[in-house]
């Protein structure tokens, strides 16, 4: 028989595609899968609430436009644009539950327009802000885990995810020890798997180096958890040699 997407012939007598058109038309098929499952995630992320019934009665709330405001930079000063991000009030309580308990009631934020983020630098809003509207912004391995944290803090849990995939895809031999403290954490639990398969697959490399000694010091219930997961891992692997042996 011929295989009706390649034509090449194939052993099988029943009529339709070969093994390898089969396979390859199931990836594809569940790569579409998630490509239309992130769209649809992101298009729920930009979608607007509706307005409240009440409009704010301040004038700058009433304009809709408010200012996010950076206390991380020590050299701007209170009253500084230049540490400072603009951001409609939509967005903001769109996006956000804790911006929008902020901006709906009548505290101080909501009342003066200013919203005063005092762990962000200007650098770290500015992409904050532009993943409020756009829902992507760009990473790098300095901005990320300060971004997730700004994400986590504000309860926008759809950039933590985006931040968290980013930072998985960075780990390695080197930064394995501080992701896995990171992910601890701020219960980023991809991050965690991740730097962890890497800990207990290099354990006698990792445990030399000087960040795992500061841990031990600073932290050794997460030294307890990394030879418990590292101790279960080589049970498991004596437990297969074994039943292959007897096999």
């Amino acid at each position: 028989m011929y295989c009706q997407s390649c034509r090449e012939e194939y052993g099988s007598e029943e009529a339709g595609t070969c093994k390898e058109c089969y396979e390859e038309a199931s990836e594809t098929e569940e790569e579409l899968h998630r490509e239309i499952e992130h769209l649809k995630s992101l298009l729920s992320f930009l979608r607007l609430s509706p307005p409240p019934l009440s409009p704010p009665h301040t004038s700058s709330s009433a304009s809709g436009l408010l200012l996010l405001h950076s206390l991380a930079d020590s050299s701007a000063s209170a009253s500084s644009s230049s540490s400072s991000v603009p951001a409609h009030r939509a967005v903001l309580v769109s996006r956000s539950p804790v911006f929008k308990a902020m901006l709906d009631n009548e505290m101080e934020e909501s009342r003066s327009g200013v919203i005063k983020i005092p762990d962000a630098s200007t650098k770290v809003l500015r992409s904050f802000i532009d993943y409020l509207y756009m829902a992507e912004t760009t990473l790098d391995e300095d901005i990320a885990p300060e971004l997730l944290i700004l994400a986590e803090k504000y309860q926008v849990n759809h950039l933590k995810v985006f931040c968290e995939r980013y930072m998985t895809s960075k780990v390695n031999h080197e930064n394995a020890i501080a992701c896995y403290v990171f992910a601890h954490r701020h219960n980023a639990k991809q991050l965690l798997d991740a730097s962890l398969s890497l800990i207990i697959e290099n354990m006698a490399t990792l445990r030399v180096r000087e960040e795992y000694k500061e841990l031990v010091e600073r932290d050794p219930r997460l030294v307890v958890e990394l030879y418990e997961a590292y101790l279960c891992r080589q049970a498991n692997l004596a437990s297969t040699k074994d039943s292959n042996a007897k096999v």
